[in-house]
């Protein structure tokens, strides 16, 4: 199928964050040649909550500094605005609730690290090598889920950065026959699937949550690598 040509970038959905809004949040973020959007610039429907700001991730620590909210590639950031568009012509009550998007290499390593009582060739089951780069490196992943208007997520079955082997989507058959996973919450995961793909994200075989806009080869050749946090 053909790519959807991408609107370009104008002023009016830019908007100067010194002059309209807190400081403390940039709409974009520049790096190199790269602009990275806001990932609700384009649609106010798709909500976010930065998990790794905060303390409620599977390292139990604040990992970004200074970022406080989700940024992505520019178009990728319009990519995920028509996911949005797709799941309210679907459900009007459902928004996308994004979890992380571009992570600063410093902080890939620094999850890698944490994770070191793991052997090398299993880490990379919970965490990409940053030696080779993860596709969030660049602005171009998204990890996500469906909530309603009051940023209640949908039951999944596991939740974000699960490590067990029931966030699999490649084992959701195996989950359902035993009974460990309901007929609802699979349904509720192929909708996000259905959703993302409508704009060519994928996802991976091992966490429902992630979903990447572009192969890592790419990628790579597409943006520059967001080595540390931009603010």
């Amino acid at each position: 199928m053909p790519e959807n040509p991408e609107p370009a970038l104008s002023t009016e959905n830019v908007v100067d964050t010194i002059s309209e809004k807190s400081p403390e949040i940039p709409d974009f973020l520049v790096n190199g040649k790269d602009t990275l959007m806001r990932v609700d610039s384009y649609n106010k429907n798709v909500f976010w909550d930065l998990k790794y700001a905060s303390t409620d991730n599977f390292m139990h620590r604040v990992l970004y500094d200074t970022l406080k909210t989700v940024y992505l590639q520019r178009d990728v950031a319009q990519r995920l605005a028509r996911c949005q568009e797709l799941l309210t012509s679907i459900d009007s009550n459902l928004h996308l609730l994004v979890y992380d998007g571009v992570r600063p290499l410093a902080v890939q390593w620094e999850m890698w690290r944490a994770l070191d009582t793991i052997p090398v060739a299993q880490r990379g089951k919970f965490v990409s090598n940053p030696r080779n780069g993860s596709v969030h490196n660049y602005g171009a992943a998204v990890d996500l889920t469906i909530c309603d208007a009051n940023k209640n997520p949908l039951d999944m079955g596991a939740g974000y950065d699960d490590s067990r082997k029931i966030a699999y989507p490649s084992l959701e058959a195996q989950f359902l026959a035993s009974g460990e996973l309901t007929k609802q919450q699979v349904a509720n995961r192929q909708l996000l699937r259905k959703v993302m793909r409508s704009q060519r994200f994928s996802n991976i075989p091992s966490e429902w949550w992630h979903f990447n806009a572009f192969a890592r080869v790419v990628v790579k050749a597409r943006y520059g690598v967001v080595e540390f946090e931009l603010y």
